[in-house]
């Protein structure tokens, strides 16, 4: 693919450089890759800076790999209003960028910020008061909570940089400077990566922390990433500049804020809680199933990070194209997105369904584990394409400002269609955890086609934001 003045390479080193172009201007195909592409190293980035904790604090032990997964778990709802609040930032700020309001778009951003607080003091201090009881509560024993419950105070206490991080990125990607976004995961991950293994195990003069040294690392990495985002955000040279005159709490716009958010979020646990939902039919067949499943839904996710990079530019795309008055350059924009997230998935897709096994034996040795990994994933990959054409169609939505129509669609997908089919196909058929693999791949593609057809209609386009 080329532009009219440079080649796809040229476009690549200048979205990774950053851009000052005009997306709402500019051949379609060159801002869908001046936007997508730091997004998807950006996304890449965020579960870079996961394994590479849990990669350290498996050195641990059990009692620690057992710590960060239910403090993990117990910071689902920290993920899901992130990204709730990063949708309304997105639909909101996008849209005041297409329309060249950035004295606009800078005090929303302030507005967003503010709700990113005011929600994160909330939770954080919440889950510094009752780290010790939550653990009990997921279940964990009586070592786990002794030796645990630091490092799950110091993870929900400094979830404010998970909201921060999440949220002011989306500031930076809705009006086009992608790249400021990619950098600060960049400068987060290096960070970690240097200082997770002093404070784990101790080097000079630091003290062995242990556990509670990988959260330390973690929070203190993306705290650096969040200043970075502060002082890229107070200077004159990118879209966007705040300045001392945007410092002003603006209740109206808060509601607004909250409005578009909460729906947003309810997107997330709704997808979220189907997932465990399904975690417990699979548990009822053993651990072995159970550790196959988890094991191939991981390979799953994180070889569609990238998909979910460009899903985000779609909504980044119809935010701006609405704003300037291009609703029919915002359609078009959300189909050569999906297009180029299948032609992304292809050939990853390809290799789980005819490789699996080679997959699944990087995480476990033990062979019935590995079959049902390699089933599941082969599975699940014949979806990986109606996967990424509806991602893609529920960001287009929440880009619009319309985040109640994907929350809509998931509850009907997963939850009204998924788990229902996972049971009646595990148990009354009688195919065990076949039956939930081949559910998920089932309630993905109603997913998509149910998207699709409310994405034609068109009604996204006249949403007010």
């Amino acid at each position: 693919m080329t532009t009219d003045t440079s080649t796809l390479w040229d476009t690549v080193r200048e979205a990774i450089r950053g851009s000052r172009q005009d997306l709402t201007a500019i051949p379609l195909r060159r801002a869908v890759v001046l936007i997508a592409v730091p997004t998807i190293l950006e996304m890449s980035m965020e579960s870079i800076l996961t394994i590479v904790d849990m990669f350290f604090v498996s050195r641990l032990g059990s009692t620690a790999i057992a710590t960060v997964g239910l403090t993990e778990s117990m910071l689902s709802p920290t993920y899901a209003l992130a990204m709730g609040v990063s949708a309304a930032a997105t639909a909101t700020i996008s849209r005041r960028a297409g329309e060249k309001d950035w004295e606009g778009a800078a005090r929303t951003a302030v507005q967003v910020i503010v709700l990113t607080l005011a929600l994160a003091a909330v939770l954080g201090i919440a889950g510094v008061l009752a780290s010790p009881r939550l653990l009990g509560l997921m279940g964990a024993d009586a070592d786990v909570v002794r030796t645990g419950s630091g490092y799950t105070a110091v993870m929900l206490g400094g979830s404010v940089t998970i909201f921060l991080l999440f949220v002011v990125n989306a500031i930076f990607r809705s009006v086009g400077d992608a790249a400021v976004a990619m950098r600060a995961l960049w400068l987060a991950n290096l960070v970690n990566m240097v200082l997770a293994p002093c404070l784990i195990f101790g080097v000079g003069p630091i003290p062995r922390m242990g556990v509670v040294g990988a959260a330390i690392a973690t929070t203190a990495s993306r705290g650096l990433g969040v200043v970075y985002q502060i002082v890229m955000l107070s200077r004159q040279r990118g879209h966007l500049a705040l300045a001392r005159r945007h410092l002003v709490v603006q209740g109206r716009l808060l509601l607004e804020l909250l409005r578009l958010a909460t729906p947003a979020t309810g997107q997330v646990l709704i997808e979220t809680a189907s997932w465990l939902a399904l975690v417990r039919i699979v548990s009822i067949y053993g651990s072995t199933a159970l550790a196959g499943y988890t094991i191939a839904m991981r390979i799953v996710i994180f070889t569609l990070l990238p998909s979910w990079g460009l899903a985000q530019a779609a909504a980044t795309l119809v935010g701006q194209n609405l704003g300037a008055h291009e609703p029919e350059r915002a359609r078009r924009s959300v189909w050569t997105i999906a297009r180029y997230n299948v032609a992304l998935v292809v050939p990853v897709g390809l290799v789980c369904i005819v490789a699996p096994g080679t997959l699944v034996g990087f995480f476990s040795p033990d062979p019935a584990v590995g079959a049902y990994a390699a089933d599941c994933l082969r599975i699940v990959s014949i979806g990986l394409v109606v996967f990424a054409i509806g991602m893609v169609l529920v960001q287009a939505f929440n880009g619009a400002g319309d985040t109640t129509t994907p929350m809509l669609v998931n509850l009907g997908s997963f939850w009204l269609f998924k788990i229902p089919f996972a049971l009646v196909l595990a148990q009354v058929a009688g195919m065990g955890p076949r039956g939930v693999f081949l559910a998920i791949t089932a309630a993905y593609t109603v997913q998509s086609v149910i998207a699709g057809a409310l994405f034609r209609r068109g009604g996204w386009q006249k949403r007010k934001v």
